[in-house]
């Protein structure tokens, strides 16, 4: 039982209460990246919403083009992209609507070609499935309500 003798008590139960409602909403953004198929091997959790322009430096290592499986978490969605600072291989030409078509090119195909998302609770063996074994060098976990 809880008695409010001043104000400066309702104050620190409120704040406190806000910090858990905070905590309760963030559960579950996250992603897990195994260096290895079947979630083997070391492997690094992002905590979201996190944008990661490069993986050079994800906690003290390089995971640049070391990703082959991932988890994600029941309340976040990931982006992973196969060049730095989420560009795609056919940014230029996607600037050129002209050569694109010319080419039988759509905007769909470069996204395609360049990222995969993955929704909440996925998980993905090996990215090999999706071609994309040793290419990821840039990731993004939103948090989603």
């Amino acid at each position: 039982m809880i008695l409010f003798q001043n104000k400066k008590t309702w104050v620190l139960i409120s704040l406190l209460a806000v910090s858990q409602m905070a905590f309760a909403t963030d559960e579950g953004c996250w992603a897990d990246f195994f260096e290895q198929a079947q979630y083997a091997g070391k492997h690094i959790r992002i905590t979201g919403p996190a944008t990661l322009e490069n993986l050079d430096q994800v906690n003290g290592e390089n995971w640049n083009r070391r990703i082959h499986s991932i988890k994600v978490g029941s309340r976040a969605k990931v982006t992973v992209f196969q060049n730095p600072r989420f560009e795609t291989p056919l940014t230029k030409m996607a600037n050129n609507t002209y050569f694109m078509h010319s080419w039988g090119i759509t905007e769909q195909d470069i996204k395609e070609d360049a990222e995969l998302i993955f929704n909440e609770n996925a998980a993905i063996h090996t990215l090999g499935d999706f071609g994309f074994n040793n290419k990821i060098r840039s990731l993004k976990v939103d948090c989603i309500q």
